[in-house]
């Protein structure tokens, strides 16, 4: 257990730089993924988010979270739940705007999932940590 916590701790800075790069290899695979009619409202809100150091934060917590959102298996009643969404369901360009809309594309998801997954027991705790972006 010390070894696998020094291990951890002594690769924080590769750890940041992977969650980085995740984040930014998400935005090509979501452009592909939307009609090239909508790719520059997705681009400039990506962008526009990302301009802040909560932005920056918030898309690359919620790029490990929930994903890109172009994983077709990942949908209920056709509905996603990952960055594309949130960045489709946005109405301004901050950063308190993507956490507002993750929090509507998450309500939607548990409205969409299958009763008996019983996706509502996580729901407040998710609102709660896009709240904070």
């Amino acid at each position: 257990m010390n070894e696998l916590r020094d291990m951890l701790g002594g690769s924080v800075r590769v750890q940041s730089q992977f969650l980085a790069l995740r984040m930014r290899e998400a935005l090509p695979k979501m452009l592909e993924a939307v009609p090239a009619a909508k790719r520059d409202a997705i681009r400039k809100r990506f962008d526009a988010v990302a301009a802040s150091g909560a932005g920056t934060f918030a898309l690359i917590d919620y790029v490990n979270f929930k994903g890109e959102g172009t994983n077709p298996k990942e949908r209920y009643k056709g509905e996603g739940w990952g960055m594309l969404q949130v960045l489709e369901a946005m109405e301004g360009n901050s950063a308190e705007d993507f956490g507002k809309a993750a929090a509507e594309v998450l309500e939607r998801r548990v409205r969409n999932s299958p009763p008996e997954r019983n996706e509502a027991k996580w729901l407040g705790g998710w609102k709660s940590r896009v709240k904070g972006y």
